[in-house]
């Protein structure tokens, strides 16, 4: 029975020393993605502008076709907001307010003010 408790406490003191010894690795890389966000590469910025952005615009076009096409039964419903929001202004704050590179519409400043949460902050 003794022996059984020795290796219960040395495994658990060697499972709390693996998991401080890799604290800083994790943050490194949270820092990292971070910084990915904020200052996008070249690449990304090349392939937001050539491919993304036209994409997003005619997203935001097809959107705002749909929206006028469904606009009576939208407002009849009560729901035109949303069906605006959906269908118009989230592609278009993707195509034009978002930062060249980016991958999140908002600055990292306004989602963190307005309650977002990160995709890979999530709990």
């Amino acid at each position: 029975m003794k022996r059984s408790g020795k290796r219960t406490t040395l495994l658990t003191s060697l499972t709390l020393a693996v998991m401080l010894v890799s604290l800083p690795a994790v943050a490194q890389e949270q820092h990292q993605r971070h910084n990915l966000e904020t200052q996008p590469g070249g690449g990304a910025m090349i392939l937001d502008a050539l491919v993304a952005r036209p994409l997003l615009a005619a997203a935001t076009l097809g959107g705002t076709a749909l929206f006028v096409v469904s606009l009576p039964f939208s407002a009849l419903g009560g729901n035109m907001e949303g069906v605006a929001e959906t269908l118009v202004m989230t592609p278009a704050r993707a195509t034009f307010k978002r930062c060249l590179g980016c991958t999140n519409s908002l600055p990292p400043s306004q989602r963190q003010s307005s309650g977002m949460v990160e995709p890979d902050h999530a709990p």
